[in-house]
C-alpha cells in the first residue's frame, strides 16, 4: 500500500497503522516535541500515544496509532501539535445514531469478549464495542497458547450474540448508564449514544513508563509497543534492544523481541539486583544509539519500557466510580461502582489471560442475572507474575514525565517547590496530563513522582479528574449531520400509522413527527388547510394531541407549589376543574402555557407545550430541589401514556355520545375520567380553537382505535397549520411564536391571569420593574392588511412611515381564514400615535 510521509513516497503492508508502516520503513523520528522542539519517535501502539501525532488530510492531528493505513494515504509530521490545511478537502459525512441494550461490554479483549458471551448465552441483549479494527485485544500481539493452540483460534471459536461494533471507541461514560461511542468509519465518524441497563467495563490496561534521564529519545517505547509491532505487523526494524523490566511483562516482550530476530542485550531488573536505566545516547539525529545501566553503557537501538500496569479506570472514574490505590500492583484500580457497572479483567487489575477470562464470564453472568455455570475456561502457558517494581523516577538530567507537554522532573520539583499539594493544582501550573494523549502515559508517572517528592504514599496524592472525551473527537462527529433519520430521535404518536396511511404532510415539532397538514388528492396546502378549518368551524373535525406534554403532579403541597409556579391561582381549583395557566421565569418572561386539571385534592395534571415538555419537567424539578425541598410533591411525566385526540366543532357532541357518552354533559373547563369505547379514559371540555372542543385520552396503545372511531364518525382530520389558524382567529398566544423570551404576561393582553392576590409566584417581582412596567413596550394586536388577499410574511416588520422608521415591532404569525374569508396577522408592536399629516403605519417586508 503506497502512502507519503512529509511528502516522502513510502509503502506498508495491508493491516498496518500508520506507526507500523513508518517504523517498517525505517522512520524513526516522526515528529518534534511541542515546547522543546526535541525529535520524538514512536512511543506506543493504541490510543495513549504522546509523540506520533501527525496531519491526515483534513484532520489536523491524529495519533500515527490509530491510523489505519490506506493506499494513497497522505500524512504530514508536527510539533506536538495540530495544524489546520484550510485548503484542505473534507468530504466525510458525520452520523448519530441511537442503541438500547441489556448489557454493554466495553472491551474486546479476553475479559469483555468473555463477558458478552456469558450476557448473550443468558438471554440478554447484547453490544459490544472495542477500539480495534479486530476483536482480540492483547492477544493480537501476543504468542500465547489457549488450549494449546493460538489465542486468536480460541477469539474464533467464540459465539458472540447481540451487536458488536468494532473501530468504536467509548468516549464518555454519564449518569444513568449513558454511554457515547465513536466509530470510525470511511466516510465518517458515527457517534453512538447507547443506554444499557448494565455495563461491564473490559477496558484493558495502559503499561507505564518511568521518568529517567534522556527517556524521550527516538528508539525508547514501551515494552508493550514493541512487541506489538514484531507479533501483530510483523515489523522489527531494531538490531539490539535492552528492556526494562520493572514488570514481569518486560520478560515477555523480551522473548516476542528475541523470537522476531532482535538481539537482546541486556533486561535490566531494579527487582534483581537494583539495576536501572540512568541515561541514554543518541546519534546526530538524536536517534537512540546506546542506553547507560548505572556505570555500564550498552549499545542499542532499541530501549523497550515496563514499567508495570494502569488499569483503564476513565470510564470507571466517568462514571463517578471511586478508584483507590492497590499497594500490590502499585496502581489505581476500580473501587466502589456508582452505577449499574462492573469492570473485569486488566481495568480491575487481573493482568492474567486466564483470570481475566474467567473475570469475564463471571462479569457478564452477573450484568444479565445469571451464573456463569458451564462456560469453561481454557488453559494457557502463562507464568504467574511477581508484583512490579514501585519505580516512577530515575535522578538526573531531563527526565521526561509528559513526552507531549514536554514536562520534566525538575517542572514537577519546581510546582510542589512551591507548596503546591494537590495534583490538580501541579497538572494546571505544569500542563502535565493535558496534551492529547490526556495522561494515559504520564498521569501515573506524575502521581509517583509527586508522592517521592512530598514524602506521601500515591494512594494520598490521588488522582487528576478523568474527564470525557476519552480520546480527542472532532466537532464534526459531535456535531453530526441534519440528515436522515439518525440526525436524531424521532418520536411517532400511536396513530402515526394511521396519519401515514392517509397521506398525511408531517412537520418536526421537537423529536415528533406530527401531521402538518392532510392534503386531499390534486389539494394544495393552502386548499387543505381551509377546508379542514371550514370543517372546524361549520360542522367537527379531530387533531392527534398526543404529543402535548403531560406531567403528573401528587402530593400534599401539589396545589401551593402550582401557586408559586404558575401566575395565576391553583389552590382554589376544584377537584373535576381544570384551569389554563402561565408561567414565568425569574425574569418575568412567559415560559411555557398550559391547562392543568385537579383530579384529587393532591392530584394535578398538567399539559405543556409540545417542544417545552422535558424543558418544564426539568423547571418545576429545579425549584422544588433547589428552592422549596420542603414542598411534599413529586412530578412525574406521562406525555408517552395517554393519546389524545381532540375533537373540536359545532357537531362534537354527536361524536363524543359516540365514542365516550360519560362525558356528554361536561361543563367548559372541566373533567371527566369515563369509558372511552370499552377503555377508562380521560376526557377533558377544553377549547384551544374558539369552537366546542373536548381532549379525549385514552391510554396509548388505543390511540390509533379511538382516532379511526371518530373519523369513522365524520370528523375531518386536520394538522398543526389548520391548528394555528384557528387558534389565532381566536387571538390566542403560542408560546415560541408569539413569545421570544422578551414577552410578558402583560404583552400579550393576559394581565387577567397575573394574580394579585397571591402573595408570591416565580416572576412577580420582575413584574414590577419599571422596563416592564413602561406604556411603551410591544403588545400583541391583531392587523388587517389593507388587501385582503394579500398574506404578510411571518416576521414583517412594522414601520411608522413610509420612509422605514421607527420600527414598531414585527408580525408574529400570518394566516388566510376560511371563516373571515381574507388574510390576517397577529404582530407585536408598541403603540404610535401619528402626526397629524403623516402617512399610515405600513407592513414591510424584512430584507433576508
Amino acid at each position: 500500500m503506497r502512502f507519503t510521509f512529509d511528502g516522502r513516497a513510502l509503502r506498508g503492508e495491508p493491516g498496518d497503522t500508520l506507526a507500523a508502516a513508518l517504523l517498517r520503513n525505517g522512520v524513526r523520528v516522526v515528529g518534534r516535541s511541542v515546547a522543546l522542539g526535541r525529535p520524538r519517535g514512536v512511543f506506543t501502539a493504541g490510543p495513549e500515544e504522546p509523540n506520533a501525532l501527525v496531519r491526515v488530510g483534513a484532520d489536523p492531528m491524529l495519533a500515527a496509532t490509530v491510523v489505519e493505513l490506506y493506499d494513497g494515504l497522505e500524512a504530514w509530521s508536527l510539533s506536538g501539535k495540530g495544524r489546520v490545511d484550510l485548503d484542505a478537502v473534507d468530504d466525510r459525512r458525520c452520523d448519530k445514531g441511537y442503541l438500547h441494550c441489556d448489557v454493554l461490554v466495553v472491551g474486546g479483549g479476553p475479559a469483555g469478549l468473555a463477558a458478552a458471551t456469558a450476557a448473550g448465552r443468558a438471554g440478554a441483549r447484547v453490544i459490544l464495542v472495542d477500539e480495534q479494527a479486530r476483536l482480540g485485544g492483547d492477544l493480537l500481539s501476543s504468542r500465547l497458547l489457549l488450549d494449546g493452540a493460538p489465542a486468536m483460534d480460541w477469539v474464533a471459536g467464540l459465539d458472540l450474540p447481540g451487536r458488536v461494533l468494532t473501530r468504536t471507541t467509548a468516549v464518555g461514560y454519564y449518569d444513568h448508564n449513558y454511554v457515547v461511542a465513536v466509530e470510525r468509519r470511511a466516510r465518517g465518524e458515527r457517534l453512538w449514544h447507547i443506554r444499557a441497563r448494565e455495563v461491564v467495563l473490559a477496558t484493558g490496561a495502559h503499561e507505564r513508563s518511568i521518568a529517567f534521564p534522556g527517556n524521550d529519545r527516538p528508539g525508547v517505547m514501551l515494552a508493550s509497543a514493541a512487541r506489538a509491532y514484531a507479533n501483530r505487523y510483523g515489523v522489527a526494524p531494531w538490531r539490539r534492544a535492552v528492556v526494562f523490566a520493572c514488570a514481569d511483562s518486560g520478560y515477555e516482550a523480551a522473548r516476542d523481541l528475541a523470537a522476531a530476530g532482535v538481539e537482546i542485550a541486556a533486561v535490566v531488573d531494579p527487582r534483581v539486583a537494583g539495576d536501572v536505566v540512568t541515561g541514554t545516547t543518541g546519534d546526530a539525529d538524536g536517534v537512540l544509539n546506546g542506553v547507560q545501566v548505572g556505570p555500564r553503557h550498552v549499545e542499542a537501538d532499541l530501549l523497550a519500557v515496563a514499567g508495570g500496569w494502569n488499569p483503564a479506570v476513565h470510564l470507571f472514574s466517568q462514571s463517578q466510580g471511586r478508584v483507590r490505590f492497590d499497594e500490590h500492583l502499585q496502581a489505581f484500580v476500580p473501587g466502589t461502582s456508582a452505577q449499574a457497572e462492573r469492570s473485569a479483567g486488566a481495568c480491575r487489575g487481573l493482568y492474567g489471560t486466564r483470570e481475566a477470562i474467567a473475570d469475564g464470564y463471571a462479569a457478564g453472568a452477573e450484568a444479565a442475572g445469571h451464573d456463569a455455570h458451564g462456560l469453561r475456561v481454557p488453559e494457557c502457558d502463562e507464568r504467574p507474575a511477581r508484583p512490579p517494581a514501585a519505580l516512577w523516577v530515575v535522578e538526573g538530567d531531563l527526565a521526561f514525565a509528559d513526552l507531549h507537554r514536554d514536562v520534566t522532573v525538575a517542572d514537577l520539583a519546581r510546582a510542589t517547590g512551591t507548596g503546591m499539594r494537590s495534583v490538580e493544582h501541579v497538572k494546571r501550573y505544569t500542563t502535565a496530563g493535558t496534551g492529547a494523549d490526556q495522561g494515559k502515559t504520564s498521569g501515573a508517572v506524575v502521581v509517583g513522582l509527586m508522592s517521592a517528592l512530598l514524602g506521601a504514599a500515591p494512594g494520598q496524592v490521588g488522582t487528576t479528574t478523568f474527564r470525557p472525551p476519552y480520546v480527542p473527537v472532532s466537532f464534526a462527529t459531535l456535531a453530526g449531520r441534519d440528515r436522515g433519520e439518525l440526525s436524531d430521535p424521532v418520536r411517532t404518536t400511536a396513530m402515526h400509522d394511521a396519519h401515514v396511511a392517509r397521506g398525511a404532510v408531517f412537520e418536526d415539532v421537537g423529536q415528533w413527527k406530527r401531521p402538518w397538514y392532510f392534503p386531499q388528492a390534486g389539494e394544495s396546502m393552502e386548499d387543505a388547510v381551509l377546508r379542514e378549518c371550514r370543517a372546524a368551524r361549520t360542522g367537527v373535525a379531530a387533531m392527534d394531541a398526543s404529543t402535548l406534554g403531560k406531567i403528573d403532579i401528587r402530593g400534599a403541597d401539589a396545589a401551593a407549589f402550582l401557586d408559586r409556579i404558575y401566575t395565576n391561582l391553583y389552590s382554589t381549583l376544584a377537584v373535576g376543574a381544570c384551569r389554563y395557566g402561565l408561567m414565568c421565569g425569574a425574569d418575568g418572561m412567559v415560559l411555557d402555557d398550559g391547562t392543568t386539571a385537579r383530579l384529587a385534592e393532591d392530584h394535578f395534571l398538567m399539559t405543556t407545550t409540545t417542544g417545552n415538555a422535558a424543558m418544564v419537567l426539568d423547571w418545576l424539578e429545579e425549584w422544588h430541589q433547589t428552592e422549596w425541598p420542603g414542598l411534599d410533591v413529586s412530578f412525574t411525566s406521562v406525555t408517552d401514556h395517554w393519546a389524545t385526540v381532540v375533537v373540536a366543532g359545532p357537531r362534537a357532541r354527536q361524536v363524543i355520545a359516540a365514542v365516550a357518552p360519560g362525558a356528554l354533559d361536561l361543563a367548559f373547563m372541566r373533567y371527566a375520567a369515563t369509558d372511552v369505547l370499552g377503555v377508562p379514559g380521560r376526557v377533558f371540555r377544553i377549547s384551544f380553537s374558539g369552537e366546542l372542543a373536548y381532549e379525549v385520552n385514552v391510554p396509548w396503545a388505543y390511540g390509533r382505535a379511538l382516532w379511526e372511531a371518530v373519523l369513522e364518525l365524520g370528523a375531518v382530520p386536520y394538522g398543526t397549520e389548520t391548528m394555528h389558524v384557528l387558534r389565532a382567529e381566536k387571538g390566542f398566544a403560542i408560546v415560541g411564536q408569539e413569545t421570544d423570551g422578551t414577552v410578558t404576561p402583560q404583552d400579550l393582553g393576559m394581565s387577567w391571569i397575573v394574580s394579585r392576590r397571591k402573595p408570591d409566584y416565580v416572576g412577580k417581582r420582575s413584574h414590577a420593574r419599571p422596563d416592564t412596567a413602561r406604556s411603551d413596550r410591544k403588545r400583541l394586536v391583531g392587523l388587517l392588511p389593507d388587501d385582503p388577499a394579500a398574506l404578510v410574511e411571518e416576521g414583517a416588520q412594522l414601520v411608522a412611515t413610509a420612509g422605514g422608521t421607527p420600527m414598531l415591532g414585527h408580525v408574529t404569525s400570518s394566516y388566510r381564514s376560511a371563516a373571515l374569508g381574507r388574510t390576517f396577522c397577529l404582530a407585536l408592536a408598541r403603540r404610535w400615535r401619528p402626526a397629524p399629516g403623516s402617512p399610515p403605519c405600513r407592513g414591510r417586508r424584512r430584507t433576508r
